[in-house]
């Protein structure tokens, strides 16, 4: 890996006090940023979450999509994790926490909305960040991209209802403007501009220049990301730091708990670790632009939810990489 990547760390961490650093300096200007929105998606992270997703999506080939359904297994276990254990045990970890254990320190009222956010975060299944988590372990671009385009598509229809049920409310007001807007940012543009850069150049020498030189851009991009989202949070994170380490000591534990699990389904399965890794990546991560968008549009950008939301990129970013390094070293454990 190169320089960028050996440190994502350490510029993650860097990005995260430099961006409550600027929202507690500027909280105006992080005001604003967090208002250019259209249809519940702020602008500035659309932007940069493209920038993510664009060169990972220049190494999928569409002509081997043709023999994905020679292994469907891997398809099925993303499937099952993803939608029916990922929601159910995000509920009962969140829950436990927040209703059990820490309930002395979190009043009920609060405590609900943490609940609210850490749910939205676990019935929304990796779309962006997954190209990234894929990359670093070696993981194959054209079933990652399958794997992202079923949860995509069941995502249009299961998000609300499975929301609904676990919020424990007859109807929840899901901006559906909001969630198609996020699925074709986020999904649909970057693939058709991979796609059409792909047949613009015509060569692999070329397009594995261009992805070479372009890699440092999903880098950067992710770094930026996460400064604006805790620069926009920065008041709320400094008015209670107490509450983020509560709120990631259960987002933590259900991360490692559902790569777990669909690691060690992969591996009953003989997957291969090039289908395995990124199949476990996206049950373990979360399309956190999204549920950082519902949040905000269902209990506003100052509440628990909203806060909870923005733990859940606190959490991800260095928790996912140290996953990217056991799926690394764990390799040989996979047929390849």
């Amino acid at each position: 890996m190169g320089i960028f990547e050996r440190f994502l760390s350490l510029w993650v961490a860097l990005a995260i006090a430099s961006g409550v650093g600027l929202g507690a300096a500027f909280p105006g200007f992080a005001q604003a940023l967090a208002e250019l929105q259209v249809a519940g998606i702020n602008l500035p992270i659309a932007l940069l979450i493209w920038g993510m997703i664009y060169p990972m999506m220049l190494a999928v080939d569409f002509g081997s999509l043709n023999g994905l359904k020679r292994q469907p297994k891997g398809l099925i276990v993303t499937i099952v994790v993803n939608w029916l254990i990922k929601p159910l045990s995000m509920t009962a970890i969140a829950w436990l926490f927040m209703r059990g254990l820490f309930a002395a320190w979190i009043p009920g009222e609060l405590a609900d909305q943490y609940i609210a956010g850490m749910i939205l975060l676990g019935v929304a299944p990796c779309t962006a960040m997954v190209f990234v988590w894929s990359r670093l372990s070696d993981g194959d671009p054209n079933y990652t991209l399958a794997q992202v385009a079923i949860n995509d598509l069941i995502m249009v229809f299961a998000f609300a209802p499975i929301a609904a049920l676990l919020l424990g409310v007859s109807k929840v007001l899901v901006p559906w403007d909001t969630l198609i807007t996020a699925v074709g940012l986020f999904v649909v543009i970057p693939l058709a501009a991979g796609w059409l850069t792909r047949m613009l150049l015509r060569s692999d020498t070329r397009i594995t220049r261009l992805e070479a030189t372009l890699k440092p851009l999903a880098i950067v991009s992710l770094i930026a990301t996460v400064l604006l989202l805790f620069m926009v949070q920065a008041s709320a994170i400094l008015g209670n730091p107490l509450a983020i380490a509560l709120i990631a000591i259960p987002l933590i534990v259900q991360t490692y708990l559902i790569f777990w699990i669909s690691a060690q389904w992969m591996r009953l399965w003989r997957q291969p670790h090039a289908i395995a890794a990124p199949g476990a990546m996206i049950g373990a991560s979360n399309f956190f632009e999204l549920a950082v968008a519902v949040a905000i549009s269902l209990f506003g950008l100052n509440s628990g939810a909203a806060l909870a939301t923005v733990v859940g990129v606190l959490v991800e970013v260095p928790v996912m990489l140290s996953l990217v390094a056991i799926a690394n070293r764990n390799a040989r454990l996979f047929p390849f």
